[in-house]
């Protein structure tokens, strides 16, 4: 086989052509997991802001759940078909409702509000009503319907 040599140190090495062995690698490359992970972050950076575009309304669909109750009570705003406007169960002159709600806004911890209007009036009634909402400070705003009512995807039967 192969001829052995001693050293200096009284220990025995062999000489010629033997088979190395190949030690594991006890080292974590971390250059690959560090790229992947600014990778990830540029990702999450540029797709983040994209995910708040939208229309500040809360809109329920037809076969919505309810929304989950909050410590307060639920303030609503109520349309009727001949124009009346109730905050509650108490009428509200269109000019005095910013001002109403304004002082409701800043006794109240939530910004959602409820606005309930009659299905004849005309849709931009209900977008001026809509429009004092928000300038009262609330933001979100919740349209209030019946459910069971028709559907887009309806299929006859």
């Amino acid at each position: 086989m192969g001829a052995s040599v001693a050293s200096s140190d009284g220990t025995r090495r062999r000489r010629g052509r033997g088979r190395r062995t190949a030690r594991p690698m006890s080292e974590i490359n971390v250059t690959p997991f560090v790229d992947v992970m600014l990778c990830l972050l540029i990702i999450f950076m540029v797709s983040a802001p994209l995910m708040t575009v939208g229309v500040p309304i809360d809109l329920p669909d037809t076969s919505a759940e309810a929304l989950p109750s909050e410590n307060e009570e639920p303030l609503t705003v109520t349309l009727t078909s001949d124009g009346t406007i109730l905050v509650q169960t108490s009428e509200v002159g269109r000019g005095e409702l910013i001002p109403r709600l304004q002082a409701i806004a800043a006794e109240r911890d939530s910004p959602r509000i409820f606005l309930r209007a009659d299905g004849a009036i005309p849709y931009t009634q209900v977008m001026e009503v809509m429009g004092a909402l928000n300038a009262g400070g609330f933001r979100q705003i919740g349209l209030v319907t019946d459910s069971g009512g028709p559907t887009l995807n309806a299929v006859e039967e």
